[in-house]
């Protein structure tokens, strides 16, 4: 649902076998009146366009085109990012990621996966010269804003699943930190309870370990402070943590068997709360790690030849 001009609307619906990205900018395309299984509108709409005058196209009704900008600021701000998450779900899409007309339905002939999205919301480009973090020309690696940024305070994944029963459906993949070198906690969202170092952060900008915010902010530091010596011990780290989340939640499932009602929530407030506690044990061991390792890298060091 996009909304313009303060009142008026525009609904589509996303197919089932499809995907949508949008960035901030308008992103609907043609609409079909016709189409009410697809589309919703608001009462007016139309009349408020055709009275304005301000269908640009000759033919067709393009909610983008009638409503959305494409500027300088879209060019370097918007589009590349849709772009880009295209070219990880299609890699066959062409490079265009100044384009007005990406597609707002996209299809991909495989499974999209929690870890498919993280990746997307932890990108900057990657593997292309736009990568910030990379070996392009300067022009190049600071055109486009990316994905994922030091200044995201929060990112998530809200997840239906078929195949549990309703009580165990809904999990939220919640990081917290810069998306690239943080995990996604799978939280349960039949619960009652979190535990207090997401739910009690520190109201002063003091770093305190206990608290995820701080925790993974200041991972995030460290990696990218060191970005070619720890990127891959972060992968690895990442990697893991994502192998046992995936235990924890068929386990969860398995070890729900049969609750209902209060007995099914307050198991799943118990198994986020454990979930926490492995994400915070596990985190600061990495930390250390990169703490004792970047001690190595001071360049306020001298070794004398042996042979003086």
């Amino acid at each position: 649902m996009e909304i313009v001009t303060g009142h008026h609307w525009v609904a589509q619906r996303i197919p089932d076998d499809a995907y949508a990205i949008t960035a901030n900018q308008v992103a609907i395309q043609q609409v079909d009146f016709d189409d009410t299984d697809n589309f919703a509108w608001s009462e007016g709409i139309r009349e408020f366009v055709d009275l304005h005058h301000l269908n640009p196209d000759q033919s067709g009704w393009n909610f983008r085109h009638i409503f959305g900008t494409m500027n300088e600021k879209d060019r370097h701000y918007n589009t590349p990012r849709v772009w880009y998450g295209h070219s990880i779900l299609n890699p066959e899409v062409p490079e265009e990621p100044e384009s007005a007309e990406l597609p707002f339905i996209m299809h991909t002939e495989h499974k999209i996966t929690p870890e498919d999205i993280e990746y997307i919301l932890g990108s900057h480009y990657n593997e292309t010269r736009f990568d910030p973090l990379g070996h392009g020309a300067e022009a190049d690696r600071l055109r486009y804003r990316p994905i994922g940024l030091n200044r995201t305070q929060n990112s998530h994944i809200l997840q239906l699943r078929n195949g549990v029963d309703e009580g165990l459906s809904g999990v939220m993949w919640l990081c917290i930190g810069i998306p690239e070198f943080s995990p996604y906690v799978p939280f349960y969202t039949n619960a009652t309870d979190t535990d207090p170092s997401y739910s009690e952060t520190p109201i002063k900008m003091d770093v305190d370990v206990d608290s995820a915010y701080w925790l993974h902010r200041h991972m995030g530091m460290l990696v990218e402070s060191h970005h070619s010596k720890f990127i891959q011990q972060n992968k690895d780290y990442l990697t893991e943590l994502n192998r046992v989340f995936r235990a924890h939640i068929h386990d969860t499932d398995e070890e729900a068997s049969g609750l209902t009602g209060k007995a099914l929530t307050k198991h799943l407030t118990e198994a986020n709360y454990k979930i926490v506690d492995h994400t915070k044990a596990a985190t600061k061991d990495q930390i250390n790690s990169l703490v004792m390792q970047g001690l190595q890298l001071s360049q306020l060091t001298f070794n004398m030849d042996k042979n003086l």
